[in-house]
């Protein structure tokens, strides 16, 4: 069950910060930008000490995760 819930979250995440972010990718990309935000979105989180639980608290850290890898990628992408 763990696994689908981070499934559901990473695509809601990914979807989530690609509106935020005014960018456009598929399904796939929304997935695995949301899994690899929830990573970052994680350790920033319980770096500053932030614990959130439950569906909601883990799409919130994983969007802002997702949103800061966004934001990079723009910036490497940029500099190219």
């Amino acid at each position: 069950m763990n696994i689908i819930f981070w499934i559901v979250v990473g695509i809601i995440a990914g979807w989530l910060a690609e509106k935020i972010m005014g960018r456009s990718h598929g399904l796939i990309t929304n997935l695995i930008v949301g899994i690899i935000g929830a990573v970052i979105g994680g350790f920033i989180a319980g770096a500053l000490g932030i614990t959130w639980g439950g569906w909601i608290g883990s799409t919130i850290i994983a969007t802002i995760g997702a949103i800061i890898l966004l934001f990079l990628l723009g910036l490497v992408k940029r500099r190219a």
